[in-house]
């Protein structure tokens, strides 16, 4: 699982103010998973990262090998189809459930890891954009308002 840390200070001070209503904050994590698989696969068919950056494109090798360009997408397609998140009142965490995902999301070398055919660039899709952030804290205010 990739972890990224998104307690900014807006996001923390409307986490606090739905527990100082003594609220659970299950409900309000799993609406903010759901959220984030969404938003995920968007990136994938928007084919780039969370700040908006295309992805890199595929070499040629690995457009050979594959036999197309189009970038993290193999025969299975499953990489851009299998995501998952695990909401309590602690937090929510969601990511993707194929074990090459954090090599597919930050890269890595052949000299790192020789069993690649070759170097793999970051295309990152786990992530929290201004647009996400804002809709997290849209999540939180809905379920204050409630």
């Amino acid at each position: 699982m990739i972890t990224i840390n998104a307690n900014t200070d807006a996001i923390e001070r409307a986490i606090q103010e739905l527990i100082n209503k003594g609220d659970d904050l299950t409900a309000p994590m799993k609406s903010i998973g759901e959220e984030m698989i969404n938003r995920t696969q968007q990136r994938f068919r928007d084919k780039e990262t969370p700040d908006g950056t295309p992805w890199a494109p595929n070499s040629s090798v690995t457009e050979k090998r594959k036999g197309h360009g189009r970038v993290l997408e193999g025969e299975s397609k499953q990489l851009a189809k299998q995501f998952s998140y695990s909401a309590s009142s602690e937090g929510v965490e969601w990511g993707s459930l194929m074990v090459y995902a954090a090599m597919q999301n930050f890269g890595g070398t052949k000299a790192e890891f020789p069993y690649l055919w070759g170097d793999i660039p970051s295309r990152e899709f786990i992530g929290l954009n201004d647009d996400d952030e804002d809709e997290v804290l849209g999540i939180l205010a809905d379920h204050l308002s409630l």
